[in-house]
């Protein structure tokens, strides 16, 4: 250790790395003395020669006299200036002597001596002439960078030693932290709200480790308040769960803390999490919840309206648990009757489930334990018998509130509110209302929003208006958007479509509208037939200066509106909108809309979407596949008709040999005879006729064209109860309704069968092949934009999907597609081939 003489005084200074013994030393010394050198006593051994070289500093520095102010700046500045050096010299000798792997790498100058840049460009060109590496200045800033970890060191490194700056020695020879407590706790919450890092991963049980804290009843209740606030309920479970999982401090299990816990998960909406945690504690003599716990947990699933959990945990308070192993109060009584916070709780789970019977059950169960109702009860009672549709026993029980001598809520006028709203008694809403105001009850934003719904929904939006200003009174409300947004929702619903626009026109003057109003205002136009003023609506959020912008649901609206008004130019503009503002394709929101604009000849569009599902990796479903193949049946594509059936045959559905009847009954504006026949002669060459899909069509095609029964019925082995024996009994039982399209392989065929072009089939993606498509080079009738691509009509084959068939089978694929058939640009190149138009426009 170096020292610095002033005034005659020989000062010390920090060591400038930590004392790193000789290992080696150690374990001759061991061998010497015949003690077999094991890893932990050589570690032990060197753990103490830190220990008592660090004693040894701080002795001499506190022998040494006070130092003035001067004198200790002087020492600062040495002592840095020691610490670059043995950085530097570390550095140089690392280089050094890996010279052959840095040959020409070396360093020129000395950081502690200020040189400017001029002099140190000047002695790089004098070293060998050749450039200085920027690599090693990069390495002397990691360096540099590193002493600065210094105060997170006690938390990041792997093997930790004592540091013994970090502790004061007491005059009871113990040493304390100098961090105090509330710091370390705090450090540690930081670090476990940074990233969801459970139990049991390794980083959470080193970062426990390291934290150094006991980890008792206190810390633990401090740590869990600290992530309730933050709401990191998983991390606040992993905390407990590490803890008390190690068996040094099992016996310390504290019940306060698993209750701490049970707030915590109740808090966070977990109600099966806080479940476990509740049974774990039922299973421990020394955590046996009491009152509070049993409240916490009941409040906990009454929100999440789980009521038969919430009446087995009522019955487990009237029973003893079953013989500990250990009792060490043999005259413990854990039995407890249920209050009145565990009754809300009950009639709490019996809203969403409509159980209006739970309601008797509830204050029978008062009247028997010698309970009285509050205010609570009355109004959770009244929410279940409204939600049951009970409206005289919700005015029945708001009497008996009142009779009882229990202060109505706000809560509870806002359930009368909602009862008169359902009865179509506005008058008597306004009334009671009045009557709360009156009796100085502070009401609450929800009851003047039921109470402006309301008005609106029966047509008196003027009147609603200043329970609209009581809302911008009562503070941390509602944003008063979502206000005017539900009273056009009401409006809307008791088809007041005037007051709808009039109520817009007044929100505009008083706030600005956000998105949710927007697409209210969008479905109202929408299923009014106001196409117009939905289009300049949706233009002008498109171009608003502000956080405005259109979402999902917008766009769907406005697809809605153009399908609805018959406006399929402006319905291609929306769609590729959508496309470019990265929103993904929906298969059951949008189907329905693209095989109307199929049929209205927008064909490219149906197409894109479904190279974009066959791209994206799912499985189109069957109307897909049902309007391209009536699509190329027009066209007289019958290659790609038979690409698409082959393609179809891997889906995981099948299409009945009625199915297929009733499709082509319900298609017979588009298609003849000639069509049929020239399919089936198609059939030839596909190579997938085994499949139950394909061997059915050939059966129904054999019947619609008159050639009796399928010829290959033997080969293709039988896939329906039925055979369809003509055409005037398929399509006399294809006219009956109620018959579904979408039927999947295990199901049985219907009896009848009618076509439904806007229903949509839900499959599983999972475990098929689905080969991509090609087309024949054929023209569309339909005449196209300028800035559409020539090929939109087509789909384009994916050659590396055909890699999940057999060899054969591609190459007999291959043989099935015409000389004309050429590639065509994928969905992805026509989505850049649009961003190109847009960006040119």
């Amino acid at each position: 250790m170096e020292t610095l003489h002033i005034h005659g005084h020989a000062l010390s200074l920090r060591p400038i790395s930590q004392f790193q013994p000789n290992t080696d030393q150690i374990r001759h010394n061991l061998i010497k003395k015949g003690v077999n050198p094991t890893p932990k006593i050589v570690h032990t051994l060197r753990k103490k020669q830190i220990q008592k070289h660090n004693r040894k500093l701080n002795r001499q520095a506190q022998e040494s006299p006070p130092l003035s102010k001067t004198q200790k700046q002087t020492l600062e500045e040495e002592q840095h200036f020691q610490e670059l050096k043995h950085e530097y010299k570390q550095f140089t000798k690392a280089l050094e002597g890996n010279s052959e792997e840095n040959k020409g790498l070396s360093l020129v100058g000395k950081p502690w001596e200020g040189v400017q840049k001029v002099e140190f460009l000047e002695r790089t060109r004098e070293f060998r002439g050749e450039k200085l590496k920027r690599e090693n200045l990069t390495e002397l800033k990691e360096i540099f960078r590193a002493r600065k970890m210094d105060e997170l060191k006690w938390v990041l490194e792997d093997d930790l030693e004592i540091n013994e700056r970090w502790f004061d020695e007491g005059s009871d020879g113990k040493k304390t932290s100098k961090r105090s407590e509330v710091q370390v706790v705090r450090f540690l919450v930081d670090r476990l709200c940074d990233r969801e890092i459970g139990a049991k991963d390794w980083k959470f049980s080193r970062l426990m480790k390291l934290s150094g804290l006991p980890f008792t009843e206190g810390q633990l209740l401090k740590i869990l308040g600290m992530l309730d606030a933050r709401a990191c309920w998983k991390q606040a479970l992993s905390v407990v769960q590490w803890v008390y999982d190690c068996k040094e401090r099992k016996k310390f299990q504290s019940r306060f803390v698993y209750t701490k816990l049970l707030a915590v998960l109740g808090k966070a909406r977990r109600p099966k999490e806080a479940l476990q945690i509740f049974n774990l504690m039922r299973g421990n003599f020394h955590v046996y919840p009491d009152m509070v716990a049993y409240h916490s947990i009941a409040v906990t699933l009454g929100q999440a309206g789980l009521l038969k959990e919430l009446l087995d945990i009522v019955e487990c308070m009237r029973q003893k648990p079953e013989t500990f192993k250990y009792m060490y109060h043999k005259n413990w009584d854990p039995i407890l009757e249920p209050d009145v916070v565990i009754y809300n709780a009950v009639l709490n789970a019996c809203v969403p489930s409509k159980q209006w019977k739970g309601v008797s059950w509830v204050f029978q169960q008062l009247r028997e334990s010698g309970l009285k109702p509050n205010g609570a009860t009355y109004g959770l009672a009244m929410e279940v018998m409204l939600q049951s549709g009970n409206y005289d026993l919700v005015h029945e029980l708001f009497r008996k509130l009142t009779s009882s001598g229990e202060v109505p809520e706000a809560l509870t006028y806002k359930v009368l509110v909602r009862t008169f709203w359902k009865e179509g008694k506005v008058d008597e809403a306004v009334k009671i209302v009045r009557d709360m105001e009156r009796r100085g009850v502070m009401g609450t934003a929800s009851v003047y929003y039921e109470l402006a719904c309301c008005l609106c929904k029966y047509g008196r939006w003027q009147d609603a208006i200043p329970e609209v200003e009581k809302i911008r009174r009562i503070p941390r409300a509602r944003p008063v958007e979502v206000t005017f947004t539900g009273m056009i929702k009401s409006s809307m619903d008791g088809g007041h479509i005037d007051d709808c626009v009039s109520i817009f026109e007044y929100m505009k003057d008083r706030c600005a509208p956000n998105i949710g109003t927007v697409n209210t205002m969008l479905k109202v136009y929408s299923q009014n037939d106001m196409f117009s003023k939905a289009k300049v609506l949706f233009e002008e959020v498109k171009v608003a200066n502000s956080d405005l912008r259109p979402d999902a649901y917008t766009y769907n609206l406005m697809l809605e509106a153009s399908a609805h008004a018959h406006q399929w130019e402006y319905f291609e503009h929306v769609y590729k909108e959508m496309i470019l503002s990265n929103y993904h394709l929906d298969q059951y929101k949008h189907l329905a809309l693209l095989l109307k604009a199929s049929r209205a000849g927008k064909l490219h569009l149906l197409e894109h979407a479904f190279d974009m599902i066959l791209e994206a990796g799912e499985i189109p479903h069957r109307p897909f596949f049902f309007e391209l193949v009536i699509q190329a049946m027009t066209r007289d594509n019958y290659d790609r008709a038979v690409v698409l059936l082959r393609t179809m045959a891997y889906a995981p559905y099948r299409v009945t040999e009625k199915q297929w009847t009733g499709l082509f009954k319900e298609n017979e504006d588009r298609i003849n005879h000639e069509n049929l026949e020239l399919l089936l002669n198609s059939l030839g060459n596909c190579t997938v006729t085994s499949e139950a899909t394909v061997s059915n069509l050939s059966k129904a095609l054999h019947v619609l064209c008159g050639l009796g029964s399928s010829t290959n019925t033997s080969s293709t082995g039988h896939f329906g109860s039925e055979n369809v024996n003509g055409l005037k009994e398929t399509a006399e039982s294809a006219a009956e309704p109620g018959n579904d399209i979408f039927l999947g392989s295990d199901q049985a065929e219907p009896d009848a069968f009618t076509f439904n072009h806007d229903e949509v089939d839900r499959v599983n993606n999972n475990d098929v092949v689905v080969s991509r498509l090609q087309n024949s080079d054929t023209e569309d009738n339909v005449s196209l934009h300028v800035d559409r691509l020539n090929s939109f009509d087509h789909l384009t084959r994916d050659k590396s999907s055909n890699d999940e068939l057999s060899d054969d089978e591609s190459d007999e694929d291959d043989d099935d597609v015409g000389e004309g058939v050429i590639d065509k640009p994928s969905a992805y190149q026509i989505l850049e081939a649009w961003k190109e138009n847009e960006r040119g426009g």
